[in-house]
């Protein structure tokens, strides 16, 4: 088979790393890729949103199958216009419909399909400008802390969790009024704060039948012990020690099951993941959001835990035969830690040189922000650049394995958490 990924991330080094180890993957191309891609397969000079190029390339490759990294080409209906071209119709595409991107494209959709649906979810309200007052007066009698998300895409930074009354009102003004985060804050949910511990929970669905992936938890802050801003993602650890038994049972019977069936029941066309961020509450799950692609960096922790060939289980999910194909977990634990550039997610510099990566025996590395410079060597080209990702026994190892692979790159002005998994780690001991 003949496959294009669609990306340029780790998440896309990660499933790159993972397909190419298939025999039933002839060529693979990854559009646009990074410098990490460009080592296991063949990377294409196109952006993901432009979906004529893409096309014009799939049928001039012969491409059998395409799997779509990103949110923003499934929330712009890459699917949609693949199925509108008789030929392109044929080629196996994982993600979902334009319709059903918005599960991710608006976090108000995704609180009304919850809603409708019966998936437990935090209580919330939307508000606009033109509802500015009444969305002040309702964060100011609202229980601290309250949560405000912007209803659209915000690279995974269009959350705040406000402390204060007041932080909760400035906040409000600042996404409605002065665009904080851009088109996406145009309208924004306010919902009440869930104390407890989060997870995230990927799900493979075709429309019919769906797989529970392995899961995995993430930490979202910039700085130690979860303070600072929201970034993409700064580590992830798989497996999770209280995501098993009963608590996974209520997941799935509670979460999965009626979030798939809702989708059919709403006639909303499905074949591809759902990410399910989830909160565990005194042992119940409630659902913090959907996305409707792999997580990035979490990618980087799950497939590596797949024992299966992949190929296998994209095939049966862009074709409909989920139902017929099983897969393997890998026992082992998996961590991983991302590298960034200094002064992300606010402002950094991209075209740093990037050292050591080759002396990186006992771990995995995977690309993010990066590209191959004029020389051949290896340059920053973005805020997350490098997830190191470790794997072992226990959670423990694989943490030890991805700190000393991060001890041997380096490049100006390098950023990592040292606190990655900590948190899991006390709820094994």
């Amino acid at each position: 088979m003949n496959i294009l990924i669609l990306g340029s991330g780790g998440r896309e080094h990660a499933f790159s790393w993972k397909i190419a180890q298939s025999p039933q993957c002839d060529k693979l191309y990854i559009a646009p890729g990074n410098a990490g891609t460009a080592a296991i397969g063949q990377n294409v000079n196109i952006g993901v949103n432009d979906f004529d190029a893409i096309g014009t390339f799939v049928k001039e490759n012969k491409v059998d199958l395409v799997v779509v990294g990103p949110e923003d080409p499934l929330v712009n209906g890459i699917s949609d216009y693949f199925k509108a071209d008789g030929e392109l119709a044929k080629v196996g595409l994982v993600g979902p419909s334009k319709a059903g991107a918005e599960l991710e494209g608006s976090k108000d959709f995704s609180k009304k399909f919850m809603e409708r649906h019966n998936v437990p979810t935090a209580r919330s309200m939307t508000f606009t400008r033109e509802t500015l007052e009444e969305g002040l007066n309702y964060v100011s009698s609202h229980p601290i802390p309250v949560v405000l998300k912007a209803d659209g895409l915000a690279a995974g930074k269009g959350v705040i969790i406000a402390e204060t009354h007041e932080h909760a009102r400035e906040t409000l003004k600042e996404m409605l009024v002065d665009a904080k985060f851009g088109a996406a804050s145009s309208r924004v949910v306010i919902e009440q704060f869930l104390d407890g511990i989060e997870l995230s929970v990927f799900v493979l669905t075709d429309g019919e039948s769906y797989k529970i992936l392995p899961e995995a938890k993430d930490y979202k802050r910039i700085g130690e012990q979860d303070k600072g801003l929201n970034t993409g993602g700064m580590g992830a650890v798989s497996p999770v020690a209280f995501a098993k038994g009963d608590f996974m049972s209520k997941v799935e019977e509670r979460v999965v099951k009626p979030t798939v069936a809702g989708l059919k029941a709403d006639k909303i066309d499905y074949k591809g993941f759902i990410f399910i961020g989830l909160m565990n509450v005194g042992g119940d799950p409630y659902v913090i959001e959907y996305n409707v692609r792999m997580g990035d960096p979490e990618t980087q922790v799950v497939l590596p835990r797949i024992k299966s060939d992949l190929v296998d289980l994209l095939k049966a999910t862009a074709y409909g035969t989920l139902d017929d194909t099983d897969f393997e977990v890998d026992q082992d634990a998996a961590t991983t830690v991302v590298m960034v550039a200094g002064g992300y997610p606010e402002a950094y510099e991209k075209g740093d040189s990037i050292t050591g990566i080759s002396q990186v025996t006992n771990a995995t590395v995977f690309h993010a922000g990066t590209k191959l410079g004029e020389n051949g060597d290896i340059l920053t080209n973005g805020g997350r650049v490098i997830a190191v990702t470790g794997r072992g026994d226990s959670v423990a190892k694989a943490l030890e394995n991805s700190y000393t692979g991060i001890a041997k790159i380096s490049w100006k002005d390098e950023y990592h958490r040292t606190d990655i998994g900590q948190d899991i780690l006390q709820l094994i001991n």
